[in-house]
């Protein structure tokens, strides 16, 4: 598989001809999805779930679907009738040829005043975790963990743990859109000396093979 750093959250997956893309929101480029065979979303946050973005996708290729919690399905179903497939934790389904499992159902919490929403991680294929805005153990071992490295949600300390319960053979940073340039180095340090796994990122449109 080949994977692709789109903007922020949303990554792109190649295999074999086929196309995944997850979690194509407000800070992704606008032609995030454009190509896509099949769509995941992970919340309904506008930075993982942008309609527009959505849109220009399901017209590009009209055989596209796409899978996502309920609380984002009801806001687009009626737009792509017979498209749009709601899932949820312990699901397991095909997506353009891409075998998926969902794991977790709440998203992480921000503040206790504000009130937990759905959120869906994704294994993909066995070996790739995005775990959308929480911090999932999905139960299982995966080669390549998409670590949401920065969130107002998260702290550093928090984000290391995770990487240790996980304990992929490799994590790739996502959901760092608002992480400053100058404040990258100091996380890649204290990720990569404290995590125990290899760490890295990659710019947007970088792509790494991924092992499936």
């Amino acid at each position: 598989m080949k994977l692709i750093k789109k903007g922020h959250a949303c990554v792109r997956i190649e295999r074999d001809g086929r196309t995944l893309v997850i979690d194509p929101g407000g800070f992704s480029e606008e032609d995030a999805a454009v190509g896509a065979d099949a769509i995941l979303v992970t919340h309904e946050h506008p930075d993982h779930f942008d309609e527009a973005r959505l849109r220009a996708a399901m017209e590009a290729n009209p055989a596209a679907h796409i899978s996502a919690p309920r609380s984002v399905t009801e806001k687009i179903s009626t737009t792509f009738p017979g498209r749009v497939h709601t899932v949820g934790e312990g699901d397991t389904f095909d997506a353009a040829g891409f075998e998926i499992e969902v794991h977790g159902s709440l998203h992480a919490v921000i503040h206790p005043d504000i009130p937990r929403i759905a959120n869906s991680g994704y294994v993909v294929d066995g070996s790739l975790f995005h775990p959308g805005d929480a911090l999932t153990v999905p139960g299982r071992s995966v080669d390549t963990l998409l670590l949401p490295v920065h969130a107002p949600w998260s702290k550093v300390s928090e984000i290391i743990d995770y990487v240790r319960e996980v304990a992929p053979r490799r994590a790739f940073d996502v959901h760092d859109g608002l992480l400053a340039d100058r404040a990258r180095p100091v996380y890649d340090r204290m990720i990569g000396d404290l995590g125990g796994v290899e760490h890295g990122r990659l710019a947007p449109g970088e792509s790494v093979g991924v092992a499936r």
